[in-house]
């Protein structure tokens, strides 16, 4: 288990809060909850090392979507197309 943490500017606040997703295999879950001054991601991983890939996934979402947020994620071996996938979903429950 490696647990990360990383901030991103962000200056437009989600509207409420959301959860996607599992945790199981190959999957991971979500909870995005409004914040102010920025983005804060905390990641929970089974996998090692990818500190790295998880930083460049995480920017790639923050530099479209600048939202001030806390979001924890779960994860349990999800590839980086999965991560995109449930950031993107997380990000459209939170504005129902």
């Amino acid at each position: 288990m490696e647990n990360l943490e990383f901030e991103f500017r962000a200056d437009r606040p989600v509207a409420q809060r959301a959860h996607v997703g599992v945790v199981g295999s190959g999957d991971l879950e979500i909870l995005m909850l409004p914040a102010e001054g920025g983005a804060r991601v905390r990641v929970c991983t089974s996998v090692d090392g990818y500190g790295e890939i998880w930083r460049r996934v995480l920017e790639r979402f923050f530099e479209r979507h600048p939202v001030a947020a806390s979001l924890q994620i779960h994860d349990f071996g999800a590839t980086p197309g999965v991560v995109a996938l449930r950031l993107e979903q997380a990000l459209e429950a939170s504005r129902s």
